[in-house]
């Protein structure tokens, strides 16, 4: 999420409550605005040595009505980045979001406007290309494990891009979740956008906003458990590019996600045990303010495998003690977990708003204020790095059986990084 993270996620789940890029800023001018230029921004470079294809599918729930649209079929966009045989260069960069979902991302109606406090229009988010060339064929090599992410709520799949990305140019296929009605636009095939019905939701006279905020976790955590259903099938789906279908290794599946995605990324640990590790990226797992708030079932039970907490110092997040769903969370699981708290973070700070709007404020599409409100004052680049190299040292480790230590304790190459076991 971002800001749309607090407004949205904070709102939700807490319910009641110098950076390397390929290029430099450019500029063009805004259909409409006479002579002013709208921002653009650039993705940090992936760290890995793979270079990295996508592709996007569209999935269809024929045995679930869809919660927020009854009637209809549940369906939903994925997208799919894994290892390459060689770089995309130029045109052959995918672009970030498609023309429709990023002229409303951009737009009045759209999350970003509302609560990152974005001039409509500011922005050239349709110019934003990633590093990954369209339906590349897979890199040979056999099976690789398999990551699932899931943006925060009212935020679409590409939110995380930099990080899902850098998992992949690691040797990761990660497969990207939209959550439909939830996210703030996701664009299908067919021309069709379907946008968050979750502002109108929420301004509801007299909304049962713990009814609410449950109903948001299960239809995530309903969506998750049926892309994991159809992966197995997208291993026979001959119309996956090359070689794809048969890199997914279904026994080594791990999960990570921003906000409440982090939150449906551990609930979904605690329902499926097919998700064998799982990295919560600033998500609460309680309901509500007050002393005893409500708490998700994972935080009640605690969970049996391995798990990450990565909080920020805005208020009510970072260690897991100033938490009431982590602290449960903590003291009920068996497994192994860590937690680690980025030091002058904000809540958007493990998204792509990290890399982004920096960019973007130079520029003046967003003021100083609101910039610091959402990635805090850490250095851009050191938050890119430790997000990625924490995020990717627990997967090796629990997924691939690589251990580099980084997890073991405070790390001098990350003194930014404030450890807890």
């Amino acid at each position: 999420m971002s800001r749309r993270g607090r407004a949205v996620a904070a709102v939700l789940l807490a319910a009641t409550a110098t950076l390397g890029v390929v290029g430099a800023p450019g500029a063009v001018a805004a259909p409409g605005r006479g002579t002013e230029q709208q921002a653009r921004a650039w993705l940090p470079q992936p760290t890995g040595p793979y270079p990295i294809g996508t592709t996007s599918l569209q999935l269809t729930d024929d045995r679930r009505d869809d919660p927020w649209k009854p009637g209809q079929h549940r369906k939903l966009m994925i997208s799919l980045w894994y290892p390459t045989t060689r770089p995309a260069t130029g045109n052959d960069r995918a672009p970030y979001m498609l023309p429709a979902a990023a002229d409303h991302f951009g737009s009045a109606d759209g999350v970003t406007q509302s609560q990152n406090h974005f001039e409509p229009g500011r922005t050239n988010w349709a110019g934003i290309r990633t590093h990954a060339r369209a339906d590349a064929p897979a890199l040979p090599g056999g099976k690789r494990p398999v990551v699932l992410y899931s943006a925060g709520f009212g935020d679409p799949r590409t939110w995380g891009t930099a990080l899902v990305e850098d998992l992949a140019s690691r040797g990761y296929v990660v497969v990207t979740v939209d959550h439909t009605y939830d996210a703030s636009e996701v664009a299908f095939p067919d021309g069709d956008l379907a946008t968050s019905v979750l502002p109108a939701l929420f301004a509801q006279p007299g909304v049962d906003m713990g009814a609410l905020l449950r109903k948001m976790l299960q239809t995530r955590v309903d969506d998750t458990r049926f892309v994991l259903d159809q992966l197995a099938g997208l291993r026979r789906d001959a119309q996956l590019p090359a070689g794809l279908a048969a890199s997914l290794d279904l026994d080594r599946i791990g999960m990570v996600g921003h906000s409440g995605g982090g939150s449906t990324a551990l609930q979904t640990m605690h329902d499926d045990p097919r998700l064998k590790a799982g990295v919560n990226l600033d998500g609460q797992l309680h309901f509500g303010t007050g002393v005893h708030p409500p708490l998700t079932t994972v935080a009640e039970d605690g969970l049996t495998r391995p798990f990450l907490l990565m909080g920020t110092q805005e208020s009510d997040s970072g260690s897991y003690h100033r938490q009431p769903g982590w602290d449960a969370l903590w003291q009920h699981s068996t497994g192994w977990h860590a937690d680690v708290t980025l030091t002058g973070s904000g809540h958007g700070s493990y998204t792509d708003a990290q890399s982004l709007l920096p960019q973007l404020a130079r520029q003046g599409a967003i003021s100083p204020e609101r910039l610091a409100e959402d990635v805090g004052d850490v250095r851009p680049d050191r938050a890119e790095s430790a997000t990625r190299n924490y995020v990717a040292s627990f997967f090796d480790r629990w997924l691939r059986g690589h251990d580099d230590h980084l997890l073991d304790g405070p790390s001098p190459c990350f003194p930014e990084m404030v450890y807890e076991r």
